[in-house]
Parts: structure tokens; C-alpha cells; sequence
């Protein structure tokens, strides 16, 4: 009889590519994960995975029992899901993933809610690129995803995974104080030529959403500057090494030395919350996307400090 656990240990390495990562996710040391596959290969008799580099890889015999777990899985998800429905009380464990922003601004003050209101909830976070947690949620290794899109790069949803609105997170461009656009009330696009840009790297929504906008509005962006965290680029345009376009979630009050200063028309970045369509009668699937709706007012409004640049007007 083949152990669960052991067959979700396998699955979490088959979907994050890493011992390190699949634990992570699964809330365990890398060493018990890897404890949970040996075990898995002695009772299988067959090799799972093969040292690659620094890393491992999952042999041909390994990809063929993940993709059986994953079915195993997500029956158990199934009989989960009309346990909790018929209780009708959000319990059980739920693993939530979303991106950096959203976990420090957004998903604090949900998860202690959700704490406070139901005990029998065990939610779980998870901070992923928005890129790479819809294809979690979609192979189940999370229940529920805080994944984000921009105006003119709509979000797609995969087949199998549902998806709900929860807010709209405006997006200020940021320049050191002294820039030509300081003083000014409002910036257009097409302004936006000649500036050194700091960003995030390639890959990530922010950079292309950036690159898009200027190439649309005739300029060749010129990216002086890269780092992955927001408060990062913050501290480099304070330094005067260029100017960023940084949401307003999770970013933070703004240092001494940057000026937050609106583009006309202002970019909006959307955040949405995504299961998979089998789990969508799960309270605690339903309970957790209602407060997260519920708590954006308030954090939307926290994150909407009075204009800068009207002081340099």
C-alpha cells in the first residue's frame, strides 16, 4: 500500500522542480522530504529521483507515480471538500500562495482575521511570482492563489481554475526629489522618454508591463537598474539613480529624497483570487476569498497617502 504523504511529498518535487522548494510548500524540512521519497522508493523498489548538478531530477518511473498522485491527490480533495461542505465551517488546512506585495500588505491582517473567526482553519502562506503560482493552483499543489494582473496584460486562467476580483491597486511613478517631474501633478506617457528606469528583472509582470507601455508610447526603455524587491527600487531612486513605476500595495511610506508623483492615465494593477473548480464549494475556499474582498478597502485606502508631489506644486 502506497503511503500518501509520500506520494504528495513526490508530487510537491514534480511541480516546484526542487527538495528545497517542495518543502517549503508543504511546510516541512528538505530533509523529511527527502526522507518521505527514500522511503517511497524502498516500498516501490524503483529509483524516484537522480542526482543532477546540485539539484536532482525525477526519473521516467517517477513522473509516471506523480501523475498518479496528483489523481490520488485530488480525490482526496474531492471527499475533503464534501466533508468541510457538509459541515459547512471552513476547517482543514488551506495553502495560499500569492506574490510579495500582496503577502506584506494584504495577507497579514486576511490570515489573523480568518484566525480570529474560525480556530479550525489552518491557512497556510506561501510567497510565489504571479507567473508561477496559477500553474501551482492549477496542478494543486496550493488550494488558493493571490495572483495579480495589469491593464494592458489580462490574466489568464487555465482550464480547471476558477478566479474572483478582489481589488484594483493603483501605480505611481516614483522620482527623486529635484527630478524635472517633482513638481509636477501629473506625468503622461508619452513623457516618459530619456528617463534611466529601475525595475523588476525580465520575466517578472512589472518589467513587462513597463517595457510594453513605453515601446507603446514610441520610447526604448533604458533599465539602468534591477532588483526584485520593491523596497529595493525605492532606495535606489532615493540614491538619484533613476526613476520606478511601484504600485502602491505593500510598498511602504517613502523615504526622504522620493517623490510619488501620478501618471495620467494612472496603471492599475488587478488582483484576483483563483482555486480549482473542484474545490469551489470548500468554505474555507469561499470563506477566504469573501475576506480578502472584505479587508481591500481597507488596505487600499492605507495604501493611498496624501500626494507627494502636491507639496513640490
Amino acid at each position: 500500500m502506497l503511503d500518501l504523504q509520500r506520494l504528495r511529498a513526490l508530487h510537491a518535487v514534480s511541480v516546484h522542480g526542487t527538495v528545497g522548494a517542495a518543502a517549503a510548500a508543504l511546510g516541512f524540512t528538505p530533509s523529511a522530504v527527502s526522507q518521505q521519497i527514500a522511503k517511497l522508493e524502498r516500498e516501490t523498489r524503483t529509483v524516484l529521483l537522480e542526482r543532477e548538478g546540485r539539484g536532482v531530477r525525477l526519473t521516467d518511473e517517477a513522473w509516471q507515480l506523480a501523475e498518479s498522485a496528483a489523481e490520488l491527490l485530488a480525490i482526496v480533495e474531492r471527499a475533503e471538500t464534501r466533508l468541510e461542505e457538509r459541515r459547512g465551517v471552513p476547517s482543514g488546512r488551506l495553502t495560499i500562495a500569492a506574490f510579495a506585495s500582496a503577502a506584506r500588505g494584504l495577507l497579514p491582517s486576511v490570515l489573523a482575521d480568518l484566525a480570529v473567526r474560525h480556530p479550525g482553519l489552518d491557512a497556510r502562506l506561501t510567497e510565489v511570482d504571479p507567473h508561477l503560482s496559477v500553474d501551482l493552483v492549477a496542478k494543486g499543489a496550493v488550494d488558493l492563489v493571490v495572483a495579480h494582473d495589469w491593464d494592458i496584460a489580462p490574466l489568464p486562467a487555465p482550464a480547471g481554475v476558477e478566479q474572483a476580483p478582489v481589488g484594483e491597486d493603483l501605480c505611481d511613478l516614483l522620482v527623486p526629489e529635484g527630478h524635472r517631474f517633482a513638481g509636477r501633478t501629473a506625468v503622461r506617457r508619452d513623457e516618459l522618454g530619456g528617463e534611466r528606469w529601475i525595475c523588476q528583472p525580465p520575466g517578472r509582470v512589472c518589467h513587462d508591463w513597463l517595457m510594453r507601455t513605453l515601446r507603446g508610447a514610441g520610447h526604448e526603455p533604458d533599465i539602468v537598474h534591477q532588483a526584485d524587491e520593491n523596497p529595493t527600487l525605492v532606495a535606489l531612486v532615493a540614491a538619484g539613480l533613476g526613476v520606478a513605476l511601484i504600485p502602491r500595495l505593500g510598498r511602504g511610506p517613502l523615504p526622504a529624497g522620493v517623490v510619488e508623483v501620478p501618471l495620467d492615465p494612472m496603471p492599475v494593477r488587478r488582483l484576483y483570487a483563483l482555486w480549482r473548480t473542484g474545490a469551489a464549494r470548500r468554505p474555507a475556499i469561499a470563506e477566504t476569498v469573501r475576506t480578502l474582498r472584505a479587508h481591500w478597502p481597507t488596505v487600499a485606502a492605507r495604501t493611498s497617502p496624501p500626494r507627494q508631489a502636491a507639496a513640490h506644486a
